[in-house]
């Protein structure tokens, strides 16, 4: 009987702490039209503490490009998505990097060479290794799929959540909208 009431009350904290996880979203203060999610600044949620092992080795911190706008793409070399923006996201950071813009993948569920190879000729800019997703949820809890790209402001707030795959048309004109913004 105590087991019961045991697992009992575990699932119901369970189901109580997830019935909670959606109904805070920072997204429902901001304006979401076909899967692009646009904040405006006193709405942006703030990112912060986020580290991780860089793919090629060495680590990447998102505190140490305060700043900048910062670009973040959640990917893996399993993602035919993935495989079909990624000359669109190379092509915008090459377009956009002089106005104070940084891209950072964030490669999940894959496997470190598999990553690398899929890298390979495909972008220049880095990526962490984040095998088991923690990175991916510290840069956003409603991260759930792949492929997703993040713009952060100069604060590191994100502005911008595209919860899909993105083309050039579409992601470079939404960097330099958030590029040209005014730092208080």
């Amino acid at each position: 009987m105590r087991r019961l009431v045991a697992l009992f009350a575990t699932t119901a904290l369970a189901g109580g702490a997830l019935a909670g996880c959606g109904s805070d979203s920072w997204e429902a203060d901001c304006v979401t039209t076909k899967g692009v999610i646009e904040c405006a600044p006193d709405k942006r949620p703030q990112v912060s503490d986020v580290t991780g092992e860089l793919l090629d080795g060495g680590t990447y911190d998102v505190a140490a490009d305060r700043g900048k706008v910062v670009v973040v793409n959640f990917w893996g070399s399993w993602c035919n998505p993935c495989r079909a923006e990624a000359d669109d996201l190379e092509n915008a950071f090459q377009a956009t990097k002089a106005k104070g813009v940084t891209f950072i993948g964030v490669n999940s569920r894959d496997d470190r060479d598999a990553a690398k190879e899929f890298e390979r000729g495909r972008v220049t800019y880095p990526s962490v290794f984040d095998p088991d997703g923690k990175v991916a949820l510290k840069f956003d809890v409603n991260q759930v799929s792949t492929p997703q790209t993040l713009i952060l402001d100069r604060q590191g707030r994100i502005a911008v959540a595209l919860r899909r795959a993105t083309v050039l048309s579409e992601l470079q004109p939404l960097v330099e909208r958030v590029a040209a913004e005014r730092t208080p």
